[in-house]
């Protein structure tokens, strides 16, 4: 039996490893780390294995990037959020971009269509 807790330790520190490289790449370098997010679709958890687990590992890979880690569940999709408080700085330059990215959407959706 000793043979299959460590098989299921080590399975379990890959998926830790794995979370944490694709939360980490999901960082936008503006935001000095602050406001990750990552969103696991129902392939990604049933390829991930138990939602237990993955759960865990992702709170354990958020620790080390030294996120305030939160995951929810919802519509079969996994969130896992970095809820840490965001300095003044970073939550202006956020904003900022929310809305130039608003203004592209408003304005590229009231283009004329060519039929």
């Amino acid at each position: 039996m000793p043979a299959k807790n460590e098989l299921s330790r080590r399975r379990y520190e890959k998926l830790v490893d794995r979370l944490e490289s694709l939360m980490r790449a999901a960082l936008k370098p503006q935001y000095e780390g602050y406001l990750g997010q990552l969103v696991l679709d129902s392939n990604d958890l049933a390829e991930m294995g138990d939602l237990k687990d993955v759960r865990q590992a992702a709170r354990e890979a958020g620790q080390r990037l030294g996120w305030k880690t939160a995951t929810r569940l919802v519509g079969g999709r996994l969130f896992v959020l970095d809820e840490r408080s965001v300095p003044e700085h970073i939550e202006a330059l956020a904003e900022d971009e929310t809305a130039a990215a608003m203004d592209r959407a408003r304005r590229d959706g009231r283009r004329p269509r060519l039929l």
